[in-house]
């Protein structure tokens, strides 16, 4: 083992002018192997230089639970030339004290197998709090070589070319038409600044609270890893970290006005005389805020059912199980109402009132997909029903539904191209049949139902009163006897 100060020079030489042939553009790392019980034990996967579009599950490892992940991005610009990393980190806790052997495992990072050797984790009774912790990532190596009693290191501010930005794919929109709004953090290519996002999750939490209309209904589409991705703004290069992005749909002719908000990020100083041992880089924070921003809401155009109908573009695909039919014989029909826009709220179609044909109450079921800021999906509803009359019949005559397209400006009718022929004799006395009273009305049809006037019977009346006195007078006597 070299001890000398020229045999650590020389290894540390051969390391830096090996580090370009080792280079990887995706790598899987282990983190300490020799840990105590309140230690995390990590493994990290990280992307150089191209955007971490996917990854295989972080194995699992016995004796250990997982502890959640964290994401990182980085940029920096060496010698005239950016560089940007992305990583993740999964975090594992010991559940027990021990020597835990890990066998070799592989992972895939865009589409790119990395193979990882077996290892041994040994956890170890809790170590204690240390000013700084064993694992940080930004501890020289050769810290022990520096002169501990030499003047401080002078650290100073770089500029970063990015900048927060509120975004929305629209400036006006009808009531319940859709628009959808992307909060994003944007670096440019020239950037020197080295940055990462800090506690994320958190600040994202705080600021849909203060960006979300409270007269919208709210899309989101859940953006679980932030990922750069290249755009060009004003023939500049940049690189895209959207950290949230929602469709919003306005219930009422409200404007929906976006305050100015806040991304607080991790920024690195660095060292205004770089030295070979020691700290170059000093961590610090710097907040960038958004533009605020309006989005004007204008009324639907008169119609009788401007109140209810749904906004967007739709389409019809229905589905009908037969057309031919005898009457009392069901059927199924499905009424699929497919498109963009605010899929949640369609309501079902209202049938007209018919005696012709008997419909039942639909299964309702819907799928809606949040994809490249749009909001697409099917709304199912499927009726059950039974004719009563034979014929011919449109059941577009029954089915139909009306909706507004924002982008014609007019209002449009989904309406069933199916035809039904029903064969069969009718059904329309089955009912009182079904419900017969008996022989008293049998013949009810076959009496006088003249109405007669109480007149004609003045002898009735006469005899009814006699009768009432002779009751009164034979009580009278039976209670004088007693």
């Amino acid at each position: 083992m070299l001890k000398t100060r020229e045999g650590w020079l020389g290894c540390l030489m051969v390391l830096i002018f090996s580090l370009p042939a080792l280079a990887q553009e995706k790598q899987v790392e282990i983190g300490e192997t020799e840990i105590g019980m309140n230690q995390y034990f990590r493994i990290t996967i990280k992307v150089e230089n191209e955007r971490l579009k996917g990854y295989s599950p972080f194995p699992e490892i016995d004796g250990f639970v997982k502890r959640g992940t964290s994401s990182s991005t980085s940029t920096s610009f060496i010698n005239g030339r950016m560089t940007s990393s992305q990583s993740i980190i999964q975090n594992y806790q010991a559940t027990r004290e021990g020597s835990f052997p890990v066998s070799g495992f592989s992972m895939t990072i865009n589409d790119e197998k990395v193979d990882v050797p077996g290892f041994t984790i040994k956890v170890g009774p809790p170590a204690k709090q240390q000013q700084r912790p064993s694992n940080d990532p930004f501890v020289d190596p050769f810290d022990v070589f520096k002169n501990r009693n030499s003047e401080p290191t002078e650290f100073i501010d770089v500029d970063a070319d990015a900048f927060l930005a509120l975004t929305t794919d629209k400036k006006e929109v009808y009531v319940g038409e859709g628009f959808t709004t992307t909060l994003a953090f944007y670096v440019a290519e020239s950037n020197r600044a080295d940055m990462r996002f800090y506690d994320l999750g958190k600040q994202i939490t705080e600021i849909v609270k203060e960006i979300k209309p409270a007269n919208c209904w709210e899309e989101n589409f859940n953006i679980d890893n932030i990922n750069g991705e290249p755009v060009t703004i004003n023939n500049r290069a940049f690189t895209q970290y959207r950290v949230y992005q929602a469709s919003f749909y306005p219930l009422n002719q409200e404007n929906i006005s976006f305050p100015t908000v806040g991304l607080k990020l991790i920024k690195y100083k660095v060292a205004k005389n770089p030295s070979f041992f020691g700290r170059n880089r000093q961590e610090d924070f710097e907040t960038f805020y958004s533009k605020p921003k309006t989005v004007a809401v204008k009324s639907l155009p008169p119609h009788p059912l401007k109140e209810q109908v749904a906004v967007g573009d739709y389409r019809l695909a229905e589905k009908i199980n037969s057309l031919d039919l005898k009457t009392g014989e069901s059927f199924n029909y499905t009424f699929n109402i497919l498109g963009e826009g605010n899929i949640s709220a369609i309501e079902e179609p209202r049938l007209p009132e018919t005696d012709i044909f008997d419909f039942y109450a639909p299964n309702v079921k819907q799928n809606v997909t949040r994809s490249g800021g749009e909001v697409k999906g099917t709304k199912s509803f499927n009726y059950y029903g039974i004719p009563n009359e034979p014929g011919t019949y449109q059941l577009g005559d029954y089915f139909k539904w009306v909706f507004f397209n924002p982008e014609k400006g007019v209002y449009d009718t989904l309406k069933s191209q199916q035809v039904l022929a029903v064969t069969g004799e009718s059904r329309k006395n089955e009912y009182i049949l079904s419900n017969d009273m008996g022989s008293f009305y049998d013949g009810i049809e076959f009496k006088e139902n003249t109405l007669s006037s109480l007149d004609d019977s003045s002898w009735m009346r006469i005899f009814a009163n006699v009768f009432i006195l002779a009751m009164l007078a034979l009580t009278v006597m039976v209670f004088m006897r007693k």
